[in-house]
């Protein structure tokens, strides 16, 4: 009996083309990200997974093949790299170097505030990603902490660098049309939507992820969206005591609200507050690579799409992946609670996968949740608009072992506090399925 249930985990594995997939780390608009193993070099990497549907119905398609073009043009160590590009029917499968060691914004969240040496190594290495993407031609639209992440030796890694920019392109004016990015970190040019160069706001969003390093909390901050904005277009913030004068002067340099009379990034690297300690990035050899498979992911041919596998069962989770989901690699805190994710919490349960989900819908209804359930996976969005809009939960959950699961709750959109508040909650009527979980308290900020 124990034997068939193993074979019968094994068989529910999810592969596309040489490709395992494992579990979600990531929800966007238009796309999901999910770790996953090349099961021919063992290798662990992200795959981004667009809708090709979705894709259509808003015409992105001859935009995200140019930026996915694009974007295996950009070798450089501190942004994330494009493996290659898949297709299968109905999908896109963006294959990505996955970054082992997290979020910057997880080390923010935990410790608080960087010494001002760390800070600026991490800022020399964003700027000089953000200017060799500059002089490609190439800018972000949403530079933010959630984007910066780091590899397993602390080095920084510029995510979603090109495939954030699903926005119109340069018009005739040599300017940007298109207001995106996270409101905090958005330059006021972009906010009056009157066209913008991409270079100068990218810089500004830089600005403000270097205030955030050295302070530990964001420069504009307010409930009230109309307050936030008039506290950016004023540039209306203070550095704390703590801050040196050069580093003052320079985010005042840059945090100018006027662009015609911001600081450049050319002009950043050659600040003396910037320069200490600098050590410029070391390039890998270059390799030259091939769009074949760019044009095939978006064509129309099945001989050239990549085989995909149904999965009905929970997704088997081994061990390396459960603890790099926790992003760390000590065995000793394998059911421990990790402080620093706000956004996401897990629990194990010794229940089957069918009681665990069943009980989870049941408990969200009552809370006033909508549902969409898909075999172990759901949405839940609160029926109520909260602080951040309405609450959106996604929900997996993963097989361990025969008899243990561990299920995950991710904040998808809304406000991080109202989700640890929703997961209190939630928790209190699940006691016959929780075996060990989080304590939702810890994560409370």
């Amino acid at each position: 009996m124990y034997k068939a249930k193993r074979t019968a985990a094994q068989k529910v594995r999810r592969r596309v083309g040489k490709y395992e997939l494992g579990h979600a780390i990531g929800q966007g608009t238009f796309a999901k990200v999910r770790f996953a193993k090349n099961m021919e070099t063992g290798d662990h990497v992200a795959i981004k997974i667009l809708d090709k549907v979705k894709v259509q119905k808003h015409r992105l398609v001859e935009q995200i093949r140019r930026e996915i073009r694009t974007m295996k043009l950009i070798q450089h160590p501190n942004v994330v790299h494009l493996h290659e590009v898949m297709g299968s029917k109905t999908r896109i499968f963006i294959v990505l170097e996955y970054a082992m060691g997290g979020e910057l914004h997880d080390i923010i969240a935990t410790g608080g505030r960087l010494k001002e040496d760390e800070a600026r190594r991490y800022f020399q290495q964003l700027i000089n990603a953000v200017d060799y993407c500059h002089s490609r031609g190439v800018y972000h639209r949403d530079l933010k902490l959630e984007n910066l992440l780091l590899d397993t030796a602390g080095n920084l890694k510029v995510s979603d660098f090109g495939l954030s920019a699903i926005s119109e392109q340069v018009k005739a004016d040599g300017l940007l049309h298109t207001t995106c990015g996270t409101p905090n970190y958005v330059a006021p040019e972009v906010i009056e939507d009157k066209g913008y160069d991409g270079a100068l706001a990218d810089l500004w969003s830089c600005g403000v992820i270097l205030f955030v390093l050295l302070a530990g909390y964001l420069p504009f901050e307010d409930d009230n969206i109309v307050s936030l904005y008039n506290k950016i277009s004023g540039a209306q913030f203070t550095c704390p005591s703590w801050f040196s004068a050069e580093a003052k002067g320079l985010i005042v340099r840059i945090l100018d609200p006027n662009p015609a009379t911001r600081i450049t990034t050319s002009q950043v690297l050659q600040d003396q507050w910037f320069k200490k300690g600098y050590k410029p990035p070391v390039f890998n050899d270059k390799h030259y690579p091939s769009f074949h498979d760019v044009d095939a992911a978006f064509g129309d041919s099945e001989e050239k799409h990549v085989k995909e596998a149904t999965e009905e069962q929970p997704t088997l989770m081994n061990a390396f992946e459960f603890i790099s989901l926790n992003k760390g690699l000590n065995l000793d805190s394998f059911f421990e609670s990790d402080k620093k994710y706000k956004r996401e919490i897990r629990f194990t349960s010794q229940c089957p996968p069918k009681k665990i989900i069943n009980r989870i819908e049941e408990a969200a209804n009552l809370l006033g949740y909508n549902i969409q359930k898909k075999n172990y996976r759901m949405r839940m969005e609160n029926i109520k608009e909260g602080r951040k809009g309405h609450l959106n939960i996604a929900t997996e959950v993963f097989q361990v072992a025969p008899s243990l699961h561990v299920v995950e709750l991710k904040k998808a959109k809304g406000d991080t506090l109202e989700f640890q508040k929703f997961y209190q909650t939630l928790s209190t009527q699940l006691k016959d399925v929780v075996w060990e979980c989080e304590d939702a308290a810890e994560h409370m900020s």
